[in-house]
């Protein structure tokens, strides 16, 4: 399993995506965004939101019965938005 964090200008997503032997082959177990109605109603920064992201990817990974990931920052800096979806889905009870 792997945990992929993907940036726009502006917006963060992250999704959980199943690896079978051919990595050309791939299945979403869960997927969460700021783009989403109740990320987006919550008051705070970026920041905030991307933390509230990484919660609630964690949760939706933890209800298909997945506990453990590996974290995949496609190329980003770990800090910022990229850190607090992380540090939000370590809380949430996913093992990165």
């Amino acid at each position: 399993m792997a945990l992929i964090v993907k940036r726009a200008k502006g917006k963060t997503a992250a999704r959980s995506r199943r690896h079978f032997r051919d990595d050309t082959v791939g299945k979403t177990v869960a997927s969460a965004s700021t783009m989403e109605a109740d990320v987006r109603a919550l008051d705070g920064d970026k920041t905030a939101k991307a933390k509230k992201v990484g919660e609630l990817v964690a949760e939706r990974a933890k209800a298909a019965g997945v506990e453990a990931v590996v974290f995949d920052r496609g190329g980003n800096q770990y800090h910022g938005r990229v850190a607090a979806i992380a540090d939000g889905a370590r809380e949430g009870g996913l093992s990165l």
